[in-house]
């Protein structure tokens, strides 16, 4: 049971950290192409197979 309190006030206290971060304001995480915050515009130099097939998709319609 001990194990199990401290795992819970562990966790607990991470997600408190995270919480505050997110209270201050501080941005999205970004990946390689801008992440959420970017509009979808990717500015990377070479486009991954992916991003490809979606971008054809979306002049296909």
């Amino acid at each position: 049971m001990t194990l199990f309190l401290t795992t819970f006030l562990i966790i607990g206290v991470v997600i408190a950290l995270m919480s505050v971060g997110v209270m201050f304001g501080r941005g999205a995480i970004k990946g390689s192409c801008g992440g959420v915050n970017n509009g979808g515009e990717c500015i990377c130099t070479q486009k991954c197979e992916k991003r490809r097939k979606l971008e054809a998709m979306a002049q296909n319609q």
